[in-house]
């Protein structure tokens, strides 16, 4: 019994350890496990960009740094479609600026905005060609005569922008929308108007700054660049590592795609598959991170052109949205070390949102069933439990008879858990059996963009968001204290009084969670409570027939 109650005690204390880590990030201060970024100099990366030809791609820095006054600049081409607000730069014909019509930013009051170029925040999808002084994202181009909206009876809509001739190349980059889809088709199509044969590369990439993206307290996801290929599967960077040089990422193949990924949404570059390609995460002289793939391409003699096609996706981390885009692109939506038991949970739980279309109750309804499961476990830690709560008179009293023997005490707890057979670890393992599956429906509830604006019932409106009056959080303080007083009361009145504490100091966090999780954790307290009291009761009048008999 002393073994579990230390084992609670280290859960406890790693929690406390992992909150106030938890506040220090979310306060700006550096984490005491994860390095912050290492802010390079900027003579430290002029070496480095002149040593290396700028991290040894070779491409052009950007145009505008985070903060600063462009390099040069271009005209803003607005387009509109039924999903996308966009603001093209001619300046390389690069995504500058790219909203979701669909998605409100509850932080700002607007759109969810993910490719931005401001003073303050740097995120850009963009395209060219190197080789030789051919076009890329530096280089101005046109706007081609056509339509920049998409009407009310199209289903698609193009918009194309050609370069002016450079090193005898020209480019005619074009984007093709399609209603009700977060997928932009790229194409580039390249022509040598030259008088000598050209040997032509293809980059496409995207790039950002490290500035994080508001999540709610005490939970942190994933932000940076993303790798897939069919070999090598999902590899993550984090900003850190590249910072270090220590960046772990295949860096040839012949399909898969690369992405930035943050909490709830990403973009990605999915190029042709079957065509080889170099794929490179690096960080810029200006302190921007990208990732991105150089794609060769055949000798072209004059007069001859190649189209170079990709799919561009920027939208919400649906699964339902990821899947059909690219093998893998779903993994975007990132759980983590448990991904093999939060997809099947996630596929549950859409299964049943199909049935009840509320998450709130579709929530609820995979709770139940999760107890449902673990019902055989569950009963079986409840009746150890039930069983220690009865010998806890008989275990203080043999404590104090040999309070002065440590290896007395323990021999004659050791005799009495044998004479009534009884198991100091039975409440606790079923418990730590299940901890895996509560972990993964944590990160599944986190995760899920499904959540976001969706309301419950009451006053619950964004199952995303914190609950605005702290009912729920209260909620599971008073179902953590109910269950504390089913448990066992532990002999030590230090101990005793330190686990009446412990629901008060764990629900500090909850009164910031997103309403969804505290839902999850209230519903699973209140269905334990139910069950344990049943069981206890059931046991009591079995002993009192046995009695009796």
């Amino acid at each position: 019994m002393d073994i579990k109650r230390m084992i609670l005690w280290v859960i406890f204390l790693v929690s406390l350890v992992m909150l106030y880590d938890g506040w220090q990030r979310d306060h700006g201060h550096g984490s005491m496990f994860i390095p912050s970024p290492v802010q390079q100099t900027a003579a430290a990366d002029g070496a480095s960009a002149t040593a290396a030809g700028d991290g040894g791609v070779g491409l052009p820095i950007a145009s505008a740094l985070p903060g600063g006054t462009p390099a040069a600049t271009g005209q803003m081409i607005h387009v509109t479609t039924d999903l996308f607000d966009i603001d093209v730069d001619t300046l390389g014909a690069t995504l500058s600026k790219l909203s979701l019509q669909q998605m409100d930013d509850e932080k700002q009051g607007d759109k969810v905005t993910l490719f931005d170029q401001s003073p303050t925040h740097t995120y850009l999808a963009r395209t060219g060609v190197i080789g030789g002084n051919f076009p890329n994202h530096s280089d101005a181009f046109t706007l081609v005569p056509g339509p920049t909206t998409m009407d009310a009876g199209s289903n698609t809509l193009q918009v194309k922008f050609a370069s002016a001739e450079m090193g005898g190349v020209k480019v005619v980059k074009t984007y093709t929308f399609t209603r009700g889809s977060y997928v932009i088709g790229v194409s580039n199509t390249i022509s040598n108007v030259g008088s000598v044969p050209v040997t032509p590369t293809v980059y496409m990439e995207l790039v950002r700054d490290s500035q994080p993206v508001p999540t709610t307290r005490f939970s942190h996801t994933f932000i940076g660049p993303a790798v897939y290929t069919n070999e090598h599967h999902f590899q993550k960077i984090t900003f850190p590592d590249i910072d270090k040089d220590k960046a772990d990422y295949v860096t040839q193949a012949d399909n898969g795609w690369i992405a930035m990924v943050q909490h709830y949404f990403a973009t990605a570059w999915v190029p042709e598959q079957g065509v080889k390609r170099d794929i490179y995460v690096e960080k810029t002289s200006q302190g921007l991170y990208r990732v991105g793939v150089k794609q060769p391409l055949q000798a072209l003699a004059p007069g001859q052109t190649v189209d170079v096609s990709a799919k561009l996706f920027a939208g919400p981390e649906e699964e339902r949205l990821l899947g059909p885009v690219a093998p893998g692109l779903d993994l975007v939506k990132d759980y983590g070390w448990v991904t093999i038991i939060a997809k099947p949970l996630f596929w549950l739980l859409d299964q049943i949102h199909k049935v009840l279309g509320n998450w709130g109750w579709s929530i609820i309804a995979l709770t139940l069933l999760i107890k449902l499961v673990f019902f055989p476990l569950s009963a079986a830690s409840y009746k150890s439990m039930a069983r220690m709560k009865e010998i806890t008179p008989r275990m203080t009293a043999l404590r104090e008879r040999h309070k002065g023997d440590p290896q007395k005490m323990n021999a004659a707890l050791m005799e009495l858990y044998k004479t009534e057979k009884v198991n100091p670890f039975g409440g606790c393992l079923p418990v730590v059996i299940q901890i895996p599956v509560f972990i993964s429906l944590y990160w599944v509830l986190l995760s899920s963009v499904e959540m976001r604006g969706a309301p419950w019932a009451f006053w619950i409106h964004d199952l995303s968001q914190a609950d605005p009056y702290f009912i729920l959080p209260v909620l599971m303080a008073v179902s953590m204290f109910l269950q504390t007083r089913l448990n066992p009361t532990p002999p030590d009145p230090m101990q005793a009084k330190m686990m009446m504490i412990m629901p008060l100091a764990f629900s500090v966090m909850f009164f910031f969670f997103p309403a969804g999780l505290v839902l999850y954790y209230v519903v699973n307290n209140v269905l334990s409570i139910a069950q344990q009291y049943y069981i206890t009761r059931m046991m009591g009048k079995k002993r009192a027939a046995k009695k009796a008999a």
